[in-house]
Formats: C-alpha cells, structure tokens, sequence
C-alpha cells in the first residue's frame, strides 16, 4: 500500500496543528460557528442529532492492520468503543467530544491517516474496487490511478470550494464493483488499439434527492491525460456549477441543464485549452506508483481442494460461510475472505474495538496485513491460503463477524438514519433489525439468491437507496416515520434506478412488505438462477404494486 513521504507526513501533521488551534480558538469564543464550521468541515468534523461526527478517510477502502489498530484505540479511547463503516468506504465515529478532536486526528497522523476533505465541497475520497488488485477479472489494479488522483485532489486551491461535494470512483472490472455510474466522475480502465491502457471517463452520476446515472463524456483517455482531464471537469463544473441552491449544485444537474453534448463539448475545449499547462501523468509516475501496490509474495500452492460448493466439509455452519463468504482469488491457492458486519440484531457496518484488533491479529496473521472496506459496508480479507480457511472461520466465527449472508437479502446496507443523523427523516437502524428478525431463515435467503436491500433515513441517499434491488427511503409524514419502497436498482449489470411501487409504508409494515414482493418473485422467477433484479426488468412493478397494495396498509 502507499506509505507517506517526508512531504504527505508534514502536510497532515500541519493540518493538526491548525485545526488544533482553531478548536481552540472556537471553544474560547474567538470564533463564531460561522467562521468554525468550514474548518471543521474540512476535517471531517459534523455537528450531529446529538454529538459531532468525525469521518476518517481510508483512501480506496485499503487499511494496514496499524491502521486499523489505531481506529480500535480512538474507538475505546474517544468513542463509544465502535466505528461504523460507510458506502464511501471509510469510518465514523458518532460520539467524539469536540475539543477531543485534535488529539484523534494527532493520533491519526501517527499512523499516515486523516479525516481531511472526508466533507465539505471539495474532493472527498476516492473509492475503488475492495477486490482490486486480486480479482481475476480486471484489467489491471486501478489503486495506483486512485492513488495519484488523490494526491492531485488533495487541498488542491483551485477545487477547495466547488459548488458541492464531489465524488470519484476507480474501477477496473467489468462487474463494477466500484459503482462509477452513480458518482459525479466514474474512471474505467480499458484497454486501448495497441493494449495500452485508458481510460473511459462518466460524469453526472449521483444519488440524492434527483438521482441520475452518470454519462460516458470519453470512451478513451490516454493514461498520461487523466489528470488534465479531470482538472478540465472540475473547472467547467467549478465555473458553472450553481451555487444558489444546494439542491441543484450537483454536477449532475449541471451536465442534465447543458445536455450530455453540450457539457462534453465544453470539458473537451477546457481540456484542449489547459492542456499545456496541465499536470501531465508521467509513465515513470505511474510505475512508481504501481511499486506500492506490487503483488505481495506469495506461496506456491499445488491446490488440490475440490472448488468450493462441490463438496462437503461435514461441518454445514463452515460450508455456508466459505460458499457465501468468501470469492475467487486470481492466484491459486489463496482465497478471498468477506468479514461480515452484517449480523443479524446489530447495526449494519458498525464494529467494536476489540473485533477490530482481533481482525488485524488475523490479517496479519493470514492475509499479509491488510484489510480492505467495501462499499457495501463489509471488511475483506483479501489474500488468504486456502488451507488456512477453516481457522479462519473460527476465529470470524468466535467474533460474531462470520454471518454467512454476503450477497443476501440482510447484507444490506443501511447508514445511521434518525439515531444519529440531524438530516434523517426516519430511523434506518432499527428497521434493518426488523428485517433481519423477519427474515433470520438463513436456507430462505439461500434460496431467494441475491437480493440487495438499500435504506436511507433520507433524500441524501447515504445508504443507496436509489440503486438497491429494493430500496428504502424513510420519510416524515406529520412527525411519524414512513417508508417509501423502490424495486429494481441496481449499481452493475447493467446500473439502474429503482421505481418507485407506489405510497410509502408505516414504520412496523416495511418487514412485510418486503416479504410480500418476495412472494411475487419466488411465483414468478424463471428457476432458480433468476435474480431478483432481473424478475422485476422482465415483469414490471405491477405484480408487485399488486401484491403489496391488495390488502389495507394504512398507506398515504
């Protein structure tokens, strides 16, 4: 993984020094909360329903067990001994008192970690594949290109203070397990003419209270001009983005006002005009870069293990798990192993601090030290000897962190609704236990196949409501919590927005509806092979509407 240098270490260890002291100027009174709330947003500090939030950054979800041990130690020491990890890839900590801070992020430092630009309208974190690097179907590792996109974003003074929050996604894969088309610039690799490699670029994708999927602007950027292209987006957007109504500051709206035609044309004589004078990526850049990301030693392995699923270990729990839990790895012999923080009763994302030092005690043990955040609120191990397996689920299993359910129906993601968050409408958190009480038959979702639930507590849409194969929206109606139910999202294959099937639920009923629309797709499926997603594109949402609706639901 990438290691600061002398110049990324003084950088943050001055961001310390100056956030430290603008808390305390703002605790003694010598800043208004006008003046604090753009410093302490550009540290990742919120003021939320009940206690500040800080978010810390974990560039493309990739963690060092130091890291992580060091995100155990300020859950313990400033926190109510857990952090929930987010859809951005990174983690929270909802209790932090606020003249604390300095000394997290002090402590942070210490291990080559931040919570800047993690808010604000800037840059935010660059989020990628959690499989990059060891899954057998990418072009190549896209983490290099991530890497220098950060560094090009962070505390650039041309795009500190944009219209709005801007966000980027690095993929690799044809399976896009990065969700580039619901941010406002997704990057594909791809392979040019002679094999060399490009990039495809989108722009105008995103979630939130107008969701729109984002737009191939560039079906081929060569390698050397990602950064001048990039720039070439951000100043077009930066020059005409609006700034009058956040709700309509998103680039997203930007590209729907102009067309995809017109706002391509304007990037493309931006990127013809600057061109000159923009950075340029240097193949011996890239090299260094990659240099940090090079493959670690691997074993050989002369694995003759029947492939997973074929057969059986006599231990039913331990089958589940490996079929469920863990993927493919692109090097034979080695596994990837999905920590799951998705048991049922618990807070989807949310780990203690002890399971977070038992899990480093196990990377560095089994998978070369590392330990990767996905996007869907899960941790991986990625690089993990087959024979080790069995060990590794029992020490998962022992930490409450080895549900067998990735892929399921209750590996959902959920963000933290009305328990934390002052924008929330409705609570998310308790609903997911609602569903994960209705729904605890591990064979049922087993044979249901993959169903992704996505819930928001609001229009913001931190939870991906939008692109869930069901999704959920909590909202307000005269101070009680509803929620509105879509079907048909999804971010791969190919990427959709769900539809809405029609007046929002009460509280207690969002269990039941799920179950009824998974009624309609047990009865419809084509076998057993047929996706949820997919019965919905082939039947419509009115067999659906139907089922739901046919009874009285006190809906509005």
């Amino acid at each position: 993984m990438y290691r600061y240098d002398h110049i990324d270490q003084t950088l943050v260890n001055e961001r310390v020094a100056q956030f430290r002291d603008q808390t305390r100027r703002f605790l003694a009174g010598e800043l208004s909360e006008d003046e604090f709330r753009p410093l302490r947003l550009r540290n990742g500090l919120y003021i939320q329903r009940y206690a500040p939030m800080l978010r810390v950054s974990i560039p493309y979800g990739l963690l060092s067990t130091v890291q992580l041990r060091m995100l155990a130690h300020i859950a313990r020491t400033y926190d109510r001994d857990y952090g929930h990890f987010t859809t951005r890839q990174n983690i929270q900590y909802n209790w932090p008192a606020l003249e604390r801070v300095p000394d997290i992020l002090a402590d942070l430092a210490s291990v080559q970690m931040h919570a800047i630009q993690t808010s604000g309208n800037c840059i935010r974190n660059i989020t990628s594949d959690h499989l990059a690097g060891v899954a057998p179907d990418e072009i190549a590792d896209p983490r290099p290109y991530c890497e220098i996109i950060r560094q090009w974003a962070a505390l650039h003074p041309e795009f500190s203070y944009l219209p709005r929050k801007f966000k980027i996604a690095v993929t690799a894969s044809p399976a896009d397990r990065a969700a580039v088309e619901i941010h406002d610039v997704g990057v594909r690799l791809r392979r040019g003419s002679k094999g060399e490699i490009g990039f495809e670029i989108l722009a105008g994708g995103g979630l939130g209270r107008t969701p729109i999927l984002g737009k191939v602007i560039r079906r081929f950027l060569p390698e050397a001009d990602l950064l001048a292209y990039l720039t070439a987006i951000l100043r077009v957007y930066n020059r005409y983005g609006r700034r009058d109504n956040i709700h309509k500051a998103r680039i997203k709206i930007l590209l729907r006002a102009l067309g995809a035609e017109e706002f391509t044309r304007q990037v493309e004589q931006e990127f013809r005009a600057g061109r000159e004078f923009a950075p340029s990526l240097a193949a011996q850049e890239v090299e260094r870069m990659r240099g940090f990301f090079a493959p670690p030693l691997y074993q050989a392995i002369d694995d003759s293990t029947p492939a997973i699923g074929t057969s059986s270990s006599g231990n039913p729990a331990y089958d589940a798990w490996l079929r469920y839990n863990t993927r493919r790895h692109k090097v034979t012999g080695y596994r990837v192993v999905f920590v799951s923080l998705k048991k049922h009763g618990e807070a989807p994302g949310d780990m203690s601090g002890e399971q977070m030092d038992a899990l480093a005690g196990l990377a560095d043990r089994v998978s070369f030290g590392l330990v990767r955040v996905t996007h869907d609120q899960n941790l991986v191990l990625a690089d993990v000897p087959q024979s080790t397996l069995p060990g590794v689920w029992r020490e998962l299993d022992a930490l409450g962190l080895a549900t067998p359910n990735i892929g399921t129906l209750t590996d959902m993601i959920c963000c933290p609704g009305l328990d934390f968050c002052s924008l929330a409408n409705a609570g998310s958190i308790d609903v997911a236990k609602q569903i994960h009480a209705r729904f605890d038959d591990l064979d049922y979702l087993y044979d249901l196949g993959p169903v992704e639930i996505k819930m928001s507590g609001c229009m913001n849409a931190c939870g991906h409501h939008h692109i869930g194969h069901i999704g959920i929206l909590g909202v307000d109606k005269h101070g009680k919590e509803w929620y509105q139910i879509t079907i048909g999202g999804s971010s791969t294959g190919p990427a959709a927005l769900g539809e809405v099937i029609g007046p929002s639920v009460p509280k207690d009923q969002v269990a039941d509806t799920i179950a009824r629309l998974l009624e309609v797709y047990v009865r419809e499926r084509l076998g057993d092979h047929e996706r949820f997603v997919d019965a919905v594109r082939r039947i419509g949402i009115e067999p659906f509407q139907e089922r739901v609706y046919e009874t009285h639901h006190s809906a509005a």
